[in-house]
């Protein structure tokens, strides 16, 4: 009985040394891995929340930028630190893509992380060279009269320019021929110059080039109208339901990391989002604002690496190293 009582109170105290650390969180500098290049979309992102983080915590909170790999370079670099809160991960759905698309990684994407919070989801625009058809369903109609004929843009495989493309091709019934570029610098001109025909991208990449006329966007991929393209029908609303890509801007932390920390981390994130001067940025970011607790954002984690490993298996796309 005795040593019963003596577990107890161990237990007790661990729950207060625990709490402790959470509400003392943190006390030394804390660094956000982006894992891409500086001056990017994530970059910018995570700049404006490690700015609010550090006011809100009294701490430096900086933007360490880990490009390459597709996005796990930066993976790995949270996922081999320590799990005390001071490396946080921002990163995208190509974590969730990862565990399906490489066979060799040097670190587990679901298992070696806690996820904490969604900043935002976000969503893709198809958009087509002016003198291609001005409807979805025309555009079906050109593609199976002309299969493999038109060039459709995507940054890699992979990519959720590429498994759009791929659900469009799946739900359509249609062929064509990717094209691959770096990025959108390269992508978007070739566009324009018409050596490209069509796309699925980022909307902060072409708004302002369908506002001028120079592209059309014909629908997005979300499951709501919204963002910068209001009054763009989505892919749904035009008779493709399983066209629903919908990407995400998330935080994580290593595994391991005690839940207060975690929780923290979520509770910033939150009102963050709610921010006036930050939410009234999402749409101008590619989305909308969202801030999930972890329990929220882990149940929408763990579906999204089912839900790609199934698309990647449907596409037949053979494992990258």
């Amino acid at each position: 009985m005795q040593k019963v009582r003596l577990f107890a109170l161990g237990v007790l105290s661990l729950g207060f040394a625990t709490a402790a650390v959470g509400q003392n969180y943190p006390t030394k500098p804390v660094r956000i891995v982006v894992p891409s290049a500086p001056g990017g979309g994530q970059d910018v992102i995570g700049r404006a929340f490690s700015q609010k983080f550090s006011e809100a915590w009294g701490q430096p909170v900086i933007v360490e930028n880990r490009p390459g790999g597709g996005n796990n370079i930066g993976a790995e670099v949270v996922a081999r630190s320590a799990p005390d809160g001071t490396s946080i991960l921002l990163t995208t759905v190509a974590l969730a893509v990862a565990p399906s698309l490489y066979r060799k990684l040097t670190f587990d994407p679901v298992n070696g992380f806690v996820p904490v919070s969604q900043i935002m989801s976000t969503y893709l625009v198809l958009v087509t060279h002016p003198t291609l058809p001005g409807t979805v369903k025309e555009l079906v109609a050109l593609a199976k009269a002309n299969p493999g004929k038109l060039n459709n843009y995507h940054i890699g495989l992979g990519s959720g320019l590429h498994l759009t493309s791929a659900m469009f091709r799946l739900a359509a019934g249609i062929d064509f021929t990717d094209v691959i570029y770096k990025g959108d610098g390269d992508a978007v001109p070739a566009l324009l110059r018409n050596d490209v025909q069509m796309s699925f991208l980022n909307p902060t990449a072409v708004v302002q080039l369908v506002k001028a006329g120079k592209l059309r966007a014909l629908a997005v991929s979300g499951t709501t109208r919204g963002g910068a393209f209001p009054d763009v029908p989505t892919m749904a609303e035009l008779g493709y339901p399983d066209v629903n890509y919908v990407g995400w801007v998330s935080l994580f932390v290593p595994a391991g990391t005690p839940r207060d920390i975690v929780n923290k981390i979520a509770n910033e994130t939150i009102k963050t989002v709610r921010m006036p001067d930050i939410n009234d940025k999402m749409p101008v970011w590619g989305g909308d604002g969202a801030g999930t607790t972890p329990e929220q954002f882990g149940a929408k984690f763990r579906e999204d690496v089912a839900r790609y490993a199934k698309l990647i298996k449907q596409i037949n796309l053979p494992p990258a190293d």
